[in-house]
């Protein structure tokens, strides 16, 4: 069963896609440029994960408020304030960072104005969360996106050869980067959330780098006369209605947590929605491009052509022959 929709969507495109990969390089090393600088100048707006900050644990009569509680704590004036579910569904997190030289003064202001605004509301004591701490935080979780990706290398290495998972790595690179760089630009908090994000935009891209691998493996196979131009050329052409219904599909799945979700949720949703658009770009602009120059070892042996249900093998057998 097709995707009701589909029937819009050209099944026959001849786009000649490695036309536009020389304009699609310079745009690319412009925007990781433009992302290095913004990193260089102001860098990541990190949350109170990764610079240190106080946390009230705090028990209410019935199930947490939450939205009331980070009403209530934004008209405190807590910096950088996050509010989350925290163990059973009469607890919550309380967390922000406040001013060093008024530390214990500012939690205790915000303790009162809790209990005020939520009749039974209890605070236990506050726990500080030291900037070591957190940044052993930040450096586990960069740690983290390095072994990723240094994973995806060896599996693509192992499926489809060096020269892809070289393209893969450096296209999974070229989405991390830039999607670094538009948070640090639009001054997007920078959260442990954030790091789940990452780690899911490097899923979703490489996902599309193997398809597009294995599709161009098997043109590879069948055209091994032709130009390896023209073969990438139609491997793309070929998905291109199968990355178009796979991206919008993920898109609307992420775009009602992303206009509805509230402030808690946009750093994950927006950097996961970020991720899918880089990460479909790369896969063509980035990944294939690469192979492209460097070359590519084509199969030792045709595509096994699919026979016919019902097909007869000794009649297939003659007419090759004939």
């Amino acid at each position: 069963m097709r995707w009701p929709l589909s029937r819009w969507l050209p099944h026959d495109t001849k786009i000649d896609f490695v036309r536009w990969a020389p304009f699609a390089a310079v745009l690319s090393a412009l925007l990781i440029a433009g992302s290095i600088a913004s990193f260089v100048v102001q860098g990541l707006n990190l949350g109170i994960d990764f610079t240190g900050g106080t946390q009230l644990e705090v028990t209410t009569p019935g199930p947490a408020p939450l939205g009331q509680l980070r009403s209530v704590v934004a008209r405190l004036g807590a910096r950088d304030a996050q509010v989350q579910g925290f163990g059973s569904p009469n607890s919550a997190m309380v967390r922000f960072r406040p001013e060093s030289a008024q530390a214990e003064q500012e939690t205790a202001r915000i303790s009162a104005g809790l209990q005020a605004a939520v009749p039974g509301l209890k605070v236990k004591p506050a726990a500080v969360v030291g900037a070591k701490v957190s940044g052993e935080l930040f450096q586990a979780g960069f740690l983290a996106l390095a072994v990723a990706i240094g994973l995806m290398l060896v599996y693509i290495w192992f499926r489809f050869g060096l020269q892809q998972g070289f393209g893969a790595v450096i296209g999974v690179f070229h989405d991390v980067v830039l999607t670094l760089g538009v948070l640090s630009v639009l001054r997007i908090e920078f959260s442990t959330e954030s790091i789940v994000g990452l780690l899911t935009v490097i899923g979703y891209s490489m996902n599309e780098k193997v398809i597009t691998f294995d599709r161009l493996r098997e043109n590879l196979r069948k055209y091994r006369r032709t130009p390896l131009r023209d073969v990438i050329n139609l491997s793309e052409n070929e998905r291109l209605s199968r990355t178009v219904i796979t991206g919008t599909t993920a898109l609307l799945a992420l775009s009602g947590a992303l206009f509805m979700g509230g402030p808690a949720l946009f750093p994950l949703v927006f950097t996961m929605a970020f991720g899918i658009l880089v990460g479909t770009y790369s896969s063509i602009y980035i990944a294939l491009p690469i192979i492209l120059l460097w070359g590519v070892k084509r199969g030792e042996e045709d595509a096994e052509p699919i026979k016919p249900q019902g097909a007869n093998p000794a009649a297939a057998s003659r007419a090759k022959r004939g």
